[in-house]
């Protein structure tokens, strides 16, 4: 089944969504990759607050090309989640509904999707072109001396994504 879906990503939407259903996003979500996730980190262990409010937000695993001309963004694929293992479970602990990238998680991640009844999402590797179609807005908002890694506000429209690890314990690469 694939649901269009209106973010935020609120928890009564998510209890439906299975392991390898469809979800087209629309809305606002967040790029974050591995430099950018150990900013987040120093900053949650200084006190300070985060560039973005966490609770019902989804965050992206992307570090896009430079935009070509005419368009908000370049090329936008999923990078390998498991680098960002070490700092999901604290984003999670603090409201964030859900991540996007591609390959298996970590048991400890696997724990903490569950235990804040938060979702996988993957985006399908090597159709980053096809995806930055989908990406109507981008503006860096946070890190900017980070270059692709800095922290990205996108504005989606039916971005597609699949339910990776869902609320129920379904897990798509452990049914295939």
């Amino acid at each position: 089944m694939t649901y269009r879906i209106i973010l935020p990503l609120l928890k009564e939407d998510m209890v439906k969504f299975r392991a390898g259903e469809e979800l087209l996003l629309n809305g606002i979500i967040y790029t974050a990759r591995d430099a950018a996730h150990k900013k987040l980190h120093e900053l949650l262990l200084a006190g300070k607050p985060l560039p973005f409010k966490l609770p019902g937000q989804i965050i992206y695993y992307t570090g896009p090309s430079p935009a070509p001309p005419g368009r908000p963004i370049g090329s936008a694929g999923p990078t390998t989640s498991d680098r960002m293992d070490p700092f999901t479970p604290e984003l999670l602990a603090l409201g964030l509904s859900a991540v996007i990238g591609k390959g298996p998680r970590s048991a400890e991640v696997r724990q903490a999707l569950r235990q804040n009844q938060a979702l996988y999402l993957g985006a399908l590797g090597g159709a980053g072109a096809l995806l930055a179609q989908a990406v109507t807005a981008a503006e860096v908002i946070a890190f900017p001396e980070l270059g692709t890694e800095a922290i990205r506000r996108l504005t989606v429209r039916d971005f597609p994504v699949t339910v990776l690890y869902d609320l129920h314990g379904g897990d798509l690469y452990a049914s295939r």
